[in-house]
This record gives C-alpha cells, sequence and structure tokens, in this order.
C-alpha cells in the first residue's frame, strides 16, 4: 500500500476558489496551517475541467442547465492553476486533482500533480479511468451511488492494471444526513479488498462531527472533505466547511484515533489497569489448617476479598494444588498451577482457534487434528506446527496454523507432492535452500525428493493440497528429528 494514503486529510477546494486565485490562495494558506497545527498529513484537491470540450458546444452558454454556469463562472486558465498548485506545495501538503476529462488528465500531469481522484459520477467512464491509469499516478476513487457489483469492477480494472489505488466510501447527497451515511459499509469494502485503503468522503452538515468520529472508528484511512473561506460576497454551500469547522473536524477525529487507540488493534494493559481489578478480586484463603505438601481441595480452601499481593486468585486455583509452606486458617494462599502437559497443549489451542476466528476460517465438524512438536511439547511455540487434516484421499487437502516465531524444520517427502497457499498472515518458506516470502494468497509448489521448511514471523494459517499423505513419507534433516518415532513427535487432538 502506498504509505501516501494512510491518515491522509483531504481538503477539497472544489469551485469555491470561485474562479479569483487569491481567493483560492488564503483557502490553502489556511489549509496549510491547520495541518501544520495538528501535524497531519493534509491534501489540497482541485477541480480540473476542459470546459471547451467537457460541454457540449450548443450548451456552453446556457445558464438553464444545472453545474454550468457554475463552472462556467468559477473558471481558472492552466496558468492559474499551476499558481494554486505550487502554493499547495509551498505548504508542505499534497496536491490532488480530479480531472473530468482527458485533457485534464494530461494537464495535471504537466502541473506535477501527487494524486488523481476520481469523482463518484466519473467511476465508470471508462474511457476516463484508462488516461488515468496510463499515468502512473496513484489514484483515490469515490464511490457514492456505486453498487458493489460498480465497485468490484473499479477494483478488478485497477487491479489487474497494477494500479496503487484507494477506495472512498461515499454518499452523493448534499448535504448528507445521518440516516443516510452506511458506514457500516467502509467494513465491507475492507473485507472485500482487504489489500485496497479504505476511506471516506463526507458530505454531511459542517458542524456534525459524529460522522469523522464514527468513520476513524471503521479504520477509514483517508478522510475527505469541502472546504472554502465565506466572504461578504462568497456563500458557502451547505456541505462545505470554512476553516473553523475545519480545526473542530480535524480535531474530533484525532480524539476519536486516540479512542480507538493503535492501529494493530493491540489492548495494551497498564499496571494501573491491573492494580484496579486486583483490588476487586477474590483470592483463595485456607478454612483450616494446612501443612506443607498437603493437596488443597475445594472443600479446603474458600474465595474472599481482599486479594493479597501476589496470593492466588480464584480464577487460578486448581486442585491439582499442594501446599508449598504451612498454612494457618484463613490465611492466603500462595500457590502456582503446575505446568503439565495438559496445560500447555490447552494454551496452545486457545493460541491456534484465535488465529482461526481472526482469520475467518471455519473448520466444519469432520477433520483430524494433530501438533507437531519436532523437539517435544515444551518447545513447540519454537518449532512444530499445528496441521488440520480435512480430506486424505487420493488428493489431500490440509491446513496448517504457526504461531508467531515458529518454524517447521527442513524435511523431504518421497511419495507426496504438495503446493502450499498462504491464506492469513506471513510466510517464509525454504525450497531446496531458495527463499521466498509469502503474502495471502501466494502459492508454492513443492515437488516430491524437495528439500523445505518453512516459518512465520506474526503467525500464519495456510493450506496444503497434495497427493495422498501417507505416514512414514516425511523424512527431516535433521538426525535427532530422524531417529524419534512419529508418535513420540506427534499429539493427535479428539478434542478442539
Amino acid at each position: 500500500m502506498n504509505d501516501m494514503f494512510n491518515r491522509l486529510y483531504i481538503f477539497e477546494i472544489a469551485n469555491n476558489h470561485q474562479g479569483n486565485v487569491e481567493h483560492g490562495l488564503q483557502i490553502i494558506r489556511a489549509m496549510g496551517k491547520i495541518a501544520r497545527k495538528y501535524n497531519i498529513k493534509g491534501a489540497v484537491k482541485f477541480q480540473y475541467r476542459d470546459l471547451d470540450t467537457l460541454i457540449h458546444p450548443d450548451y456552453i452558454n446556457r445558464t438553464d442547465v444545472k453545474h454550468i454556469p457554475r463552472f462556467m463562472s468559477t473558471r481558472l486558465t492552466p496558468i492559474q492553476f499551476l499558481e494554486l498548485v505550487n502554493a499547495v506545495h509551498d505548504e508542505g501538503l499534497v496536491t490532488i486533482t480530479t480531472p473530468f476529462d482527458e485533457t485534464s488528465v494530461e494537464l495535471a500531469i504537466d502541473h506535477g500533480i501527487d494524486i488523481l481522484k476520481i469523482a463518484s459520477a466519473c467511476a465508470n467512464d471508462w474511457p476516463l479511468l484508462e488516461a488515468i491509469v496510463q499515468t502512473k499516478r496513484p489514484v483515490i476513487c469515490s464511490t457514492g451511488g456505486k453498487t458493489i457489483d460498480d465497485i468490484d469492477n473499479v477494483v478488478s480494472f485497477f487491479t489487474h492494471r497494477s494500479v496503487d489505488f484507494a477506495i472512498l466510501h461515499c454518499v452523493g447527497i448534499y448535504p448528507t444526513e445521518n440516516k443516510h451515511q452506511y458506514l457500516n459499509f467502509i467494513d465491507r469494502l475492507q473485507m472485500r479488498y482487504p489489500f485496497v485503503p479504505i476511506g471516506y468522503s463526507g458530505h454531511e452538515a459542517p458542524d456534525n462531527l459524529d460522522v469523522v468520529k464514527v468513520a476513524i472508528a471503521k479504520k477509514a484511512q483517508i478522510l475527505e472533505r469541502h472546504i472554502g473561506i465565506a466572504t461578504d460576497s462568497i456563500k458557502l454551500n451547505a456541505y462545505s466547511m470554512n476553516p473553523e469547522q475545519v480545526d473542530k473536524w480535524i480535531e474530533a477525529s484525532l480524539i476519536a484515533l486516540e479512542l480507538c487507540g493503535n492501529d494493530n488493534n493491540e489492548k495494551r494493559i497498564t499496571q494501573e489497569e491491573i492494580d484496579s481489578l486486583v483490588s476487586l478480586s477474590r483470592g483463595v484463603y485456607v478454612r483450616h489448617a494446612v501443612k506443607k505438601g498437603e493437596p488443597l481441595k475445594r472443600h479446603d480452601i474458600f474465595f474472599a476479598m481482599p486479594c493479597q499481593d501476589g496470593q492466588t486468585k480464584s480464577g487460578e486455583f486448581s486442585e491439582t494444588m499442594a501446599a508449598s509452606q504451612d498454612y494457618d486458617a484463613n490465611s492466603a494462599v500462595y500457590e502456582r498451577r503446575p505446568i503439565t502437559s495438559v496445560s500447555i497443549i490447552r494454551g496452545l489451542i486457545h493460541d491456534i482457534k484465535g488465529m482461526f476466528y481472526e482469520a475467518r476460517i471455519m473448520l466444519g465438524d469432520d477433520y483430524e487434528i494433530e501438533l507437531s512438536h519436532h523437539y517435544g511439547m515444551e518447545h513447540f511455540r519454537n518449532t512444530g506446527a499445528l496441521i488440520v487434516t480435512l480430506i486424505n484421499r487420493e488428493y489431500c487437502k490440509k491446513l496448517v496454523a504457526m504461531l508467531p516465531a515458529q518454524s517447521h524444520p527442513n524435511h523431504m517427502h518421497k511419495q507426496k507432492e504438495e503446493t502450499f497457499q498462504l491464506l492469513w498472515g506471513d510466510m517464509e518458506i525454504k525450497v531446496n535452500g531458495q527463499t521466498h516470502l509469502l503474502n495471502p494468497g501466494d502459492k508454492m509448489l513443492v515437488e516430491r525428493n524437495s528439500w523445505h521448511s518453512f516459518s512465520s514471523r506474526n503467525g500464519c494459517i495456510f493450506e496444503e493440497i497434495s497427493t495422498t499423505h501417507i505416514k512414514g513419507d516425511s523424512y527431516y534433516e535433521d538426525d535427532i528429528i530422524a531417529a524419534k518415532d512419529p508418535i513420540e513427535r506427534k499429539t493427535v487432538l479428539e478434542d478442539w
């Protein structure tokens, strides 16, 4: 993804320069100040139209046709637009232009525009889109009034042409009431096109700060609004923001961003939070005196507040515990659950099931699961994999899950040929000494007698399609693994 798209604020001047360069410069300078105040990545967007060719000659001077009078009255020459473009760069902002015709595409490139924007009305104007992709510029496309099928076509068009592009959720109603925002559609766009940056282009009333907060919560990466400056003779339309409103809009978005936290969906637990919850927790206490070495059964203990520092919490108690010291009646218990193979496996199952949930991969109810632990279960998080066998006939289908920083050692098969396809996460595979980095969707063929190993930095799930899996057909390079009976390095799970 082009980093230019990430957390990009677009200020659209549209025709709000009123065909006056000085007024346009005033707007640009105001946006530069706001961008620097909040240290955001800002962009100013213009609209380019070659009016002599865009408008039919019979209509060019008509005043009774929507939009044409406004376009004609706010017309700027290419040199005047270039002056505004240079001013945007001088303010340290990104330049964006929406060209409405092929001539304007050429002018945008002549002016050194950074990003080309496609208006919702032009999202299926394929001749115009063909001209735009020829420029090799990054592209942002609005989708107001477009069905999911329309958007599929746009995404396919840009993907096949290897264009660096982003999609904006947009509603082409000016202004847009809350009931018509449909911001949940951002979720669908992100699910449907996980490889495409998704943003939102807003047309709500200028004082409506709720929409941008929800858009941030929906992880919109690009935010766009129409902006302008009112004067005694210039009145802004019902969906354009003045600088004061832009300031509040950005501030609201940054507050929402702070509320939502980091982009990787991680939750950081502070000591303050831990201390607060411990103060509300119940601790384990003995009902009567207990001697060192005696087992602790449920009838020997009770749960009560407060929970002392280091004391066993109620949720940590297990009847596998034994007293490591003498306890007087009513005294706090300080014991920990013993680490067993069962507790290790249970922890692994929970972690890996969570990965399947996050990847939205459902297993159904007919499968076999095994843990491969080549150097023992205690080293599984470092070396091994969880393997789900779904089909094993003349053909075989498996799903393989690897935890973060886990690797699977070098081995080969004499009878089985297999193809891996990464479904989720990241994967590095070495085949006959050659390293390949796989992204979701990538495939890798491993032919018979090919030495191969794989690993994952952040965890992964991949699909293995192969000929029949035959027990004993895995040959490991490491003599320690090769010397083990397969039963020693595999654990079959009956209860997932």
